[in-house]
């Protein structure tokens, strides 16, 4: 009886301590969007994104969208966990929504977006095989601008991989592409017990099952890094906790592509999309060929790349 007490209250520990890091931690801040949160946010707003499925026999795949579909595509790939609103700062950006159909993913797992008959799809290969119809059905004039963060560089890099033809550029953010470098936290491990996933978002729990596939799946990718020859920036920041800010070395190591750019920002956290967003705009400005000069004299464009390595 006293092991079973003392188990109880060892996950009952586990428990709080993770809806403690699901409500406070930069981690998982702002990972949960209920109507509610959505409502309020766009109460305000001029524009709000415009939500699509795209269906077929084994795959739905649900995004959200802000701008003519008449403008070159602008393709945002989320982390673990998240959804299509971890980039509601640059979907609601009114200078990116002049430019560009930005469109933000719920990739297979997340959200309304999922695959038949299973819980998390920890494959890359088949994050990115989820995302491929929606590339397809919105480059049919011109190739898109990707930008992938956190665990979803890697589903990016391997879209790219995919079709080459329909992405005009790349841009990796705070990616975990090194498998020696995959980190497990004790919290993570906590959250693959039954008892506690009761008390987690459905998000958390796919996140959970991503992560202790993703070594594995990192070393699968890591023959084909080299065959990647699409323009591309890559950004890590120094004081990455999440991302081992050595997986800038391992990119430089086997990214040959002769267009390749990687930046390291010292200061910078794993959240670069929220904290650096200037410096994905003008990433971004740039692969699309705009003219930064028209942009910035308009008042509406300002950025801050002292930090920038």
């Amino acid at each position: 009886m006293n092991r079973i007490v003392f188990i109880q209250t060892y996950l009952v520990k586990y428990v709080v301590l993770l809806l403690f890091l699901a409500t406070t931690t930069g981690c998982f801040r702002g990972q949960i969007m209920t109507d509610k949160k959505f409502a309020k946010h766009y109460k305000h707003l001029p524009v709000k994104p415009t939500f699509h499925s795209i269906q077929n026999d084994s795959v739905t795949l649900h995004y959200a969208s802000v701008g003519s579909d008449t403008l070159p595509t602008l393709l945002l790939i989320h982390g673990a966990p998240g959804g299509w609103y971890g980039y509601m700062n640059m979907l609601d950006d009114t200078v990116l929504q002049r430019y560009f159909h930005i469109i933000a993913v719920d990739r297979l797992g997340y959200g309304k977006s999922k695959r038949k008959n299973q819980f998390a799809v920890t494959s890359i290969e088949k994050q990115a095989q989820g995302i491929l119809p929606l590339l397809n059905e919105t480059t049919k004039s011109q190739p898109a601008i990707v930008v992938g963060r956190s665990y979803g560089a890697a589903i990016a890099a391997q879209l790219t991989l995919l079709a080459p033809e329909k992405v005009k550029y790349l841009c990796m953010v705070a990616p975990p592409i090194d498998p020696e470098k995959e980190k497990i936290f004790w919290f993570a491990r906590a959250a693959r017990y039954r008892v506690v996933q009761w008390f987690l978002p459905h998000s958390f729990v796919v996140a959970t099952a991503e992560k202790f596939a993703h070594a594995s799946e990192l070393r699968e990718l890591e023959p084909k890094w080299q065959q990647l020859n699409t323009p591309l920036t890559v950004l890590q920041g120094g004081k990455d906790w999440i991302a081992d800010p050595l997986n800038l070395t391992f990119a430089k190591k086997h990214i040959k592509c002769k267009k390749a750019r990687f930046m390291f920002l010292p200061l910078a956290g794993h959240f670069i999309t929220q904290t650096h967003v200037d410096l994905i705009k003008k990433v971004v400005f740039e692969a699309a060929g705009l003219s930064l000069g028209e942009i910035a004299s308009q008042g509406e464009y300002l950025l801050e790349e002292s930090e920038v390595k």
